[in-house]
């Protein structure tokens, strides 16, 4: 059941157009509230309780969601009437200055996403994109229309959930900052065009919209909607993807184009996202093996430059644990902090689900966590991408890798006495249990 209405702001005797995307709670008579930022596919608890102690069912629960037509106009920095040269003073010189001077050097690998999402106040997935269309010309040579483009990421980044304390926009600024690394590699660099450019900034700022902090087996075995939309294949990754095709067609960006070339696009961001299914991490990194072992890889051709932009997408999304000690240690924090959330004792184990690998605060460890996921995942596909394009940053990436697994270690040796409890969880899983977005660092 979806419908339109207005909203009518006294405060500032603004009308909001009022449509209704998913569910949010209704807090009062005057008004509503939204439970999270963007179109959070909202998970009912009350399902796990018998009859007898709720006698409301789910179709028939208070619950909607109500979002404005431009997502929290009022809130959305970049529409105040401002022009856009201008439309990022919204902090004092000295902020703006150092963001500035931040985005002077984002192909630098050792690029803080942190400090840059404080310096731009938390706007750094619109500050970091916008100026990486610019960077690669993309707004001249699509002849985008530049308050759409900012429109469309103010929409995507007011998508991602800041509860999240890893699927956030910030996260999504740190992959989009990786991809724009990848892209300067010299064997992707002078082989790229444009098009393809463009497809891997938006799939990398778009490769996680609206993750609602739970993996796919959680939504399986919760029987959530998504899960049975996409018949438990590839859950998260179809809903990022058709979330950005529709925030895409409601922005208008690509109206100019026509209908062949917009579906094409919508078709290619799809199987970027797709691919960052860590489920199907063995099937694509044996074909990047397999075509590295014959070296048959022609970045001329359309079809192995797509492939070569999935493993760049795919390494984008897990580099964490390539980045400097300092950097890594924050997002494995963060990413244990949702996994542990996920399965603390207010939902998994409330509701009696089983807490799935990895988020058992009871028995798991940040170290151990992070120890298997280098080992089984970060260290294989780091490993041939350093293959396909031995640089300097492929060797950088690496030599990270190994001193903050060391570091890991260190800290297990600490805590248990012994540095050979590497996790087993990850030798065991397969991909139907593999928690679908570790994105560990």
């Amino acid at each position: 059941q979806r419908r339109g209405a207005i909203s009518y702001d006294s405060s500032d005797q603004t009308a909001l157009y009022i449509r209704m995307l998913g569910d949010v709670r209704v807090r009062s008579r005057a008004g509503f509230e939204t439970e999270r930022r963007g179109s959070h596919p909202y998970i009912d608890f009350r399902i796990f309780h018998s009859n007898s102690e709720i006698e409301v069912s789910v179709s028939a629960r208070n619950v909607r969601r109500l979002l404005s037509f431009q997502r929290y106009l009022r809130s959305s920095r970049f529409f105040r009437g401002i022009t856009v040269p201008n439309s990022s003073n919204i902090l004092d010189d000295d902020y703006n200055g150092q963001a500035k001077c931040m985005l002077e050097k984002v192909g630098n690998w050792n690029f803080d996403i942190f400090l840059f999402d404080r310096l731009t106040n938390g706007n750094s997935l619109v500050s970091l994109t916008f100026h990486l269309f610019n960077l690669h010309g993309l707004i001249e040579h699509f002849q985008l229309d530049t308050m759409k483009l900012r429109r469309f990421l103010v929409m995507v980044q007011e998508d991602y959930h800041s509860q999240n304390p890893y699927h956030n926009a910030v996260h999504a600024a740190d992959v989009t900052q990786a991809m724009h690394c990848y892209l300067k590699e010299p064997k992707l660099s002078k082989s790229l065009t444009p098009w393809d450019v463009l497809l891997s900034l938006i799939a990398a700022a778009t490769h996680d919209l609206d993750h609602p902090g739970v993996n796919q087996p959680f939504l399986i075995k919760t029987n959530h909607y998504l899960a049975t939309l996409y018949k438990n294949t590839s859950v998260l990754e179809n809903h990022h993807w058709r979330s950005a095709v529709g925030l895409l067609r409601e922005s208008g960006l690509f109206a100019h184009m026509s209908l062949e070339n917009r579906q094409l696009m919508e078709s290619q961001i799809g199987d970027l996202i797709l691919a960052t299914d860590i489920s199907q991490q063995n099937e694509y990194l044996s074909m990047f093996r397999s075509h590295l072992d014959r070296g048959d890889l022609c970045l001329e051709n359309a079809n192995h430059r797509h492939f070569i932009l999935q493993m760049a997408l795919k390494c984008a999304d897990i580099c964490n644990p390539c980045r400097t000690w300092e950097l890594s240690k924050q997002w494995s924090e963060k990413v244990t902090e949702e996994f542990f959330h996920q399965g603390k004792s207010d939902i998994e184990k409330k509701y009696h689900l089983g807490v799935s690998p990895l988020c058992d605060r009871q028995t798991e460890t940040i170290a151990n966590i992070q120890i298997g996921f280098m080992t089984y995942l970060v260290e294989p596909l780091f490993g041939e991408w350093a293959r396909f394009s031995n640089t300097r940053l492929s060797q950088t990436m690496l030599g990270h890798l190994g001193l903050n697994k060391a570091s890991w270690k260190g800290v297990q040796r600490e805590q248990s006495g012994s540095g050979d409890d590497v996790d087993p969880t990850f030798e065991e899983m397969d991909s139907d249990i593999l928690p679908q977005e570790p994105r560990l660092s």
